[in-house]
């Protein structure tokens, strides 16, 4: 891992920095969220503006980690780590796979559970659809399918998008609405791209899994 070159990648779908960890049940989110998209590194030690900051203790921040996927993660969410030296400081990499147990829910502390998904650099709250669509997928899509202008537009304008909305997918490629949602369906069921539940509305935003193999 050339951890200075992923630094300077910024924090993306796959990447989040924390210069430390305050609590347990608020790096849970960022577990789930990576765990029930395509996986990621969280680097801590690192400041939001690309910083080294490194840590002090592994111990104890692991023990956080830990605590925050068995406490708050339903279920579990497996962990890996690795400590790495830089400038005479410490960063811990934490890589959190893709699941194979996905949806993961957040236990969050007023009782309730909460499914967490990455949309670009955040950790976003969705909804039943979208965990339906992340406990199971189809077969990768078709390569005809994938190579459409209709796709490609798409996933060029999703590159540089956080979302995009049925109605602005339909008027970008110029087909009907009924058109668009089908399309958006079919890709959500690839996982190539994920429908977010956001303001009493479904967005779609694009998926991290396999996303260098598709883009």
């Amino acid at each position: 891992m050339n951890i200075i070159e992923l630094i300077g990648q910024g924090e993306s779908s796959t990447l989040e920095f924390k210069s430390t960890i305050e609590s347990p049940a608020k790096i849970a989110k960022t577990l789930v969220a990576f765990a029930n998209t395509g996986g990621g590194i969280v680097l801590i030690g690192v400041t939001d503006d690309k910083r080294i900051c490194g840590i002090k203790s592994e111990v104890e921040i692991i023990s956080l980690l830990e605590e925050a996927s068995d406490m708050y993660c339903h279920p579990p969410i497996l962990i890996r780590y690795e400590l790495i030296p830089i400038d005479g400081k410490e960063i811990l990499a934490v890589t959190i796979p893709e699941s194979e147990d996905k949806p993961h829910l957040l236990k969050e502390r007023n009782g309730e559970e909460t499914v967490y998904v990455r949309m670009h650099d955040k950790s976003v709250p969705t909804g039943k659809l979208t965990a339906r669509n992340l406990g199971s997928y189809t077969n990768d899509a078709d390569k005809t399918l994938l190579q459409s202008g209709n796709v490609k537009n798409l996933l060029k304008y999703l590159l540089s998008n956080e979302y995009i909305t049925v109605k602005r997918y339909a008027k970008l490629i110029n087909i009907s609405e009924r058109r668009a949602t089908r399309l958006l369906m079919e890709l959500s069921s690839h996982q190539i791209v994920l429908p977010v539940e956001r303001d009493k509305d479904v967005v779609y935003t694009l998926s991290s899994r396999n996303l260098s193999g598709k883009v």
